[in-house]
């Protein structure tokens, strides 16, 4: 696996996603579209709420396509790079994914059948993300996975926890966001049992907006710098979910 010449491989990744990034439109209807085949091969998998063009489809599906191509230039985890998937709660496909992706989560609505799903996805190994909500918008997804994981709570995370170097050798997180720049994120867990050394069932990049530096790391809008960080992080996220 790569570690050297981070910045100059991350860019020069970045700069050619754009083309094949393109090629592959976003679906337009049916409950189905958006869903790869399952092959064995990693696929982004990302939560759909509120039909097709509510909050949960910020970003997509370039950020989720980039990634990928990250993944499949910098690692040997085999990945699927021709598209990404799409998945509700109550879709059976779910526990085929190790890791899952929610966007906005605080206009995330959830019913009790989809959180009984949730939980029982991530106490089968399963692992969520969320990305891209900030400040209150913190207290809908929290009700929430209160709901789904009763009796766990938050837990923020520093450098020191293994998830920051899963491939890469984070040395610092206060990173900004990318819309809001005196804004700096955090990170919280939930853990089994709410023991930190034990497995994570979810992360929550607070007051952060990764797939937003995803999605446009190909046009020059956000400095580099900011991107490949956004990248180290997405790597170590897929990469500590396929591993723990």
């Amino acid at each position: 696996m790569l570690r050297a010449g981070l910045a100059l491989g991350l860019l020069l990744v970045g700069l050619s996603l754009a083309t094949s990034a393109q090629r592959v439109p976003p679906p337009q209807s049916g409950d189905r579209a958006g869903q790869a085949t399952y092959d064995g091969r990693f696929v982004f998998s990302r939560i759909r709420y509120g039909g097709w063009y509510a909050s949960w489809n910020h970003d997509y599906p370039r950020a989720d396509r980039h990634l990928q191509h990250i993944l499949d230039d910098l690692t040997l985890l085999p990945v699927n790079t021709t598209t990404s998937s799409v998945l509700t709660l109550d879709d059976p496909a779910l526990f085929l994914h190790p890791m899952i992706y929610l966007s906005e989560p605080g206009f995330w609505p959830m019913t009790a059948a989809e959180g009984a799903r949730l939980r029982e996805y991530l106490l089968k190994g399963g692992f969520i993300v969320f990305d891209d909500f900030e400040q209150e918008q913190w207290d809908n997804m929290a009700a929430n996975m209160r709901r789904v994981l009763p009796g766990l709570r938050w837990i923020e995370l520093d450098l020191t926890h293994p998830v920051f170097h899963a491939f890469f050798e984070m040395t610092r997180l206060d990173f900004p966001h990318p819309m809001y720049p005196s804004m700096i994120g955090r990170y919280y867990a939930l853990f089994e049992e709410n023991d930190r050394e034990g497995r994570m069932l979810a992360l929550a990049n607070h007051d952060n907006d990764l797939a937003e530096l995803w999605e446009w790391s190909d046009t020059g809008q956000f400095p580099v710098n900011d991107t490949n960080e956004a990248y180290k992080l997405g790597v170590n996220y897929v990469m500590y979910a396929m591993t723990h």
